[in-house]
């Protein structure tokens, strides 16, 4: 028995913010934002959204998908870093509106790379043996910290949130491994800095970055997998950029249907990238039983790493669930 993936949900905001109403605020073109992101549209919360109520969704759907409750849980992971709070944690506050016991929580703050960390803690929660079933979120409003004045990077983010269960399996699915990285001398590349409200990114410097960052952690990966990438059946990788993604594909010589890419309607949502783009894999049938998937991302910090996840999750109790409406938290 290892640990696995056995559900998944999504959660999204209702507001919907396209090209061409951000280009009209901005004063450019709708084909200035779309050549540079290949983006088209993203979500923006509203005022009620949080990241805790759109984690609670997702992790609902979760669940629902998994044929468990929440007092299966005994721990639940929230990958965020727009929690609602300083403190309490955002978990706690998603644990106790699911109604999960007292099942443990924590916050982990990894930025966009923050569920590929959290999903690598779950697999090594659950197997140690020190937990049974893991719920992990990655859950997002970037919105929030955006300057609406700086094209450069208020056009690449949208709101956000998607969740798996992680259990003990008998079959075919597992996690594992996983490596992370760090490197704190590149910080101030991308930060919101303490005491100001908005984000500063150095764009360029990012993009040469996490290009080359995704791309050899994932061959790193491989390495220490015994794996090559012809192996690899689907590349997920943190949807930071459609320009970022393709280039880690070409570098490491996979076709581009190889590559699941979803960021035109939804933007960059930071930690909730991976878990959003997993489900529409799976539900538009890119992502196919028994499937080895390589899973990359690249963070503010900067962190940044790769995992494999071997996909087995059943497949009898239907599609993925998206959530509408929800917990106000």
């Amino acid at each position: 028995m290892s640990a696995g993936i056995t559900g998944w949900g999504t959660a999204l905001p209702d507001r919907v913010l396209d090209n061409a109403e951000l280009a009209a605020k901005l004063g450019i073109s709708e084909d200035w934002i779309l050549e540079r992101t290949g983006i088209h549209s993203r979500r923006i919360a509203s005022e009620s959204d949080s990241a805790a109520s759109l984690a609670v969704r997702a992790g609902r759907a979760a669940l629902e998908r998994a044929g468990r409750v929440p007092d299966d849980l005994d721990m639940v992971i929230v990958a965020t870093s727009t929690p609602n709070h300083q403190l309490p944690a955002t978990a706690s506050l998603v644990q106790n509106e699911l109604g999960a016991g007292s099942a443990g929580a924590f916050d982990l703050n990894a930025a966009c790379a923050g569920f590929l960390v959290a999903l690598a803690q779950a697999s090594a929660l659950v197997d140690s043996g020190m937990s049974e079933s893991v719920l992990v979120c990655g859950a997002d409003l970037l919105s929030r910290v955006l300057d609406y004045t700086d094209k450069g990077s208020c056009i690449l983010f949208g709101d956000g949130a998607g969740a798996v269960l992680v259990e003990k399996t008998t079959g075919d699915t597992r996690l594992g491994p996983f490596k992370i990285y760090s490197d704190g001398s590149k910080a101030d590349l991308l930060r919101v800095p303490t005491g100001e409200p908005y984000m500063r990114m150095k764009g360029r410097e990012v993009y040469r970055h996490a290009v080359a960052g995704m791309t050899a952690s994932v061959r790193d990966i491989l390495s220490f997998a015994g794996m090559r990438v012809a192996d690899i059946d689907l590349l997920v990788a943190h949807q930071a950029n459609a320009r970022i993604i393709e280039a880690v594909a070409a570098r490491l010589g996979l076709r581009a249907e190889q590559a699941m890419i979803n960021i035109s309607r939804l933007g960059n949502t930071s930690a909730a990238s991976i878990p959003l783009a997993l489900a529409e894999a799976f539900d538009s049938g890119k992502l196919k039983q028994d499937d080895f998937v390589v899973v990359t991302a690249f963070g503010a910090g900067f962190v940044w790493g790769a995992g494999i996840v071997r996909w087995g999750a059943p497949t009898e109790r239907g599609r993925g669930l998206v959530t509408a409406g929800g917990a106000r938290v």
